[in-house]
């Protein structure tokens, strides 16, 4: 199977995926309970991703860097502080560290 195959069956499942949840019935998803579990699929699926992507190196974990930007763009979230700066300031902090020699 070549890569080029791979990629054509899962955007053909994905679009499969997308078209069947255009079948559900609205008053399936009107109910509060599908509702909630849609909400926090979201952040959990996005939460995950965040976490692989930050401390994530093959098969294992590595702490580098990465980990205390993330700290504090958590911190900076939590202070209601604008996306922009809190980008900036995650960014200077894990190019002070990696600049250190840390990371």
């Amino acid at each position: 199977m070549t890569l080029w195959l791979i990629v054509i069956i899962a955007s053909l499942a994905c679009l499969a995926l997308k078209l069947a949840g255009y079948l559900v019935p609205s008053s399936v998803l009107d109910k509060p309970t599908p509702s909630r579990i849609a909400n926090l699929l979201t952040v959990a699926l996005l939460s995950a991703l965040v976490a692989v992507q930050t401390l994530g190196h093959g098969t294992g974990l590595q702490f580098d860097a990465r980990a205390p930007a993330l700290v504090v763009a958590v911190m900076l979230f939590a202070l209601r502080v604008p996306f922009v700066i809190v980008v900036i300031a995650a960014a200077a902090t894990a190019a002070l560290i990696r600049l250190s020699g840390w990371g």
